[in-house]
């Protein structure tokens, strides 16, 4: 049976949580929000995706993607999914719209929006969640829902395939452990910037004794606050839990490099966005150092505003990261991020998705479990990110013991939000923002 997707609905739905400081960093402090889409079927199940803004400017992407949507409205899933690559083209090279990136920015954001609605609906159709839909594919069908244009110097479809059919290896049994053990873990929820010591020394201890035993912290504020607190943080967690530092792209090259000369006393695991996201050579720079300072023990991660695959692609290349971050919703949806999960198995760099915000550690979940079976095959290295903030929101939240994910099994992307937390929180008519 054919399935038309009928409507295109996009909600504007804001989260005041910049008063108590949830999430701020070196730049920013917001409200978490999310441009929502929900894709109305004929007699289907409704296909939700969205992607994550920081408040004030979600009415931009909601505007995106309703430029963008009659790019959607009207198609069949069995015509998508017969064309993917087409598909994903026609939004992100509409002739028009293409200006306003080209595949970056808004419009990239928007695009990523409506292309994971899609997912979240074939994953539905097919009674599956996405990790499980994903791994259960074929090779031949994952290959054409990549677009290799721009990338093939670094992956081709010959070596994606490659990868893939090798993926099937061992799949039962990686499969089983992610069932019995989950998805390893860490967690930002204690190190916000705006935190005081106190609260992030209490946080700190809750996490431990709740099973987390990597931690990640706010950096860039003033260096001897950093320093502070990072000695706060690992005096807590001990001389051999994780400790990981993000900078969220505040320092100058020389800065950066400079600022983890002192920062190096406690350990760190990784540096992120310890510069500008675009400064490709700036991080390879900044790899070398870190790598030299520390003996390799700390290393650079970057990726949760990455533009695209080609960003992706160059920061491979240049040797510039040792963990590759991926955001499920600022690159072109699912689509994309294949393209990126592929390239990070072929350079031998682990994927660890960026999540918190709105709903992103629901996405990223089924990207993770899905890189275990069938492309990076390995957890060494591998951790999802967690923030405990919004989760109550969705139909499908995720969950965790011990420090770990557990797998989710409702079918679909578990994108769907709770329809009172959508007309509670939809800005500016909803009740929390009266």
């Amino acid at each position: 049976m054919s399935v038309r997707i009928a409507g295109v609905d996009v909600h504007d739905v804001r989260f005041p949580t910049a008063a108590a400081g949830d999430g701020s960093d070196a730049i920013n402090r917001g409200d978490y929000s999310a441009t929502y889409v929900e894709l109305r079927t004929d007699g289907g199940p409704t296909g939700a995706g969205f992607t994550f803004t920081n408040g004030r400017g979600n009415e931009i992407t909601c505007a995106a993607v309703r430029a963008l949507a009659h790019h959607v409205r009207d198609r069949t899933v069995e015509e998508i999914t017969a064309a993917p690559v087409a598909f994903w083209r026609s939004l992100v090279a509409d002739p028009q719209l293409r200006w306003l990136g080209p595949e970056k920015g808004v419009i990239h954001m928007a695009t990523g929006a409506l292309v994971n609605a899609v997912w979240d609906l074939r994953a539905k159709l097919a009674g599956k969640p996405m990790w499980r839909y994903l791994a259960e594919l074929s090779t031949e069908e994952l290959v054409a829902n990549v677009d290799f244009h721009h990338i093939t110097d670094a992956l081709t479809p010959a070596e994606a395939t490659a990868i893939l059919d090798k993926g099937r290896d061992g799949l039962a049994d990686r499969l089983a452990e992610l069932e019995r053990d989950g998805l390893p873990s860490y967690t930002t929820s204690v190190g916000w910037l705006g935190y005081p010591d106190d609260k992030v020394r209490a946080l700190t201890r809750e996490a431990y004794a709740q099973g987390w035993r990597a931690m990640k912290m706010k950096v860039g504020g003033a260096p001897e606050d950093d320093l502070r607190r990072a000695r706060i943080i690992r005096a807590e967690i001990g001389p051999d839990a994780l400790l990981m530092m993000d900078a969220n792209q505040v320092w100058d090259v020389d800065e950066a490099i400079a600022t983890m000369t002192a920062l190096a006393e406690v350990d760190p695991y990784w540096i992120e966005e310890p510069t500008h996201a675009d400064d490709v050579l700036g991080h390879a720079r900044i790899a070398r150092a870190v790598t030299e300072l520390t003996g390799g023990r700390c290393r650079v991660a970057t990726g949760e505003v990455a533009a695209n695959r080609v960003i992706f692609k160059q920061l491979l290349q240049a040797e510039a990261i040792g963990v590759m971050q991926i955001d499920a919703c600022r690159v072109g949806g699912v689509n994309e991020v294949l393209a990126e999960l592929l390239m990070a198995a072929k350079f031998g760099v682990p994927v660890c998705p960026h999540a918190g915000g709105v709903g992103l550690c629901e996405y990223v979940q089924h990207l993770t479990a899905f890189d275990f079976l069938r492309v990076g095959t390995s957890l060494e290295g591998r951790m999802v990110e967690y923030v405990d903030h919004l989760h109550e929101h969705f139909v499908d939240p995720v969950r965790t013991r011990g420090g770990r994910y557990l797998l989710p099994t409702a079918p679909g992307y578990s994108t769907t939000m709770k329809p009172e937390s959508v007309a509670g929180f939809r800005f500016p008519e909803g009740p929390a923002w009266r």
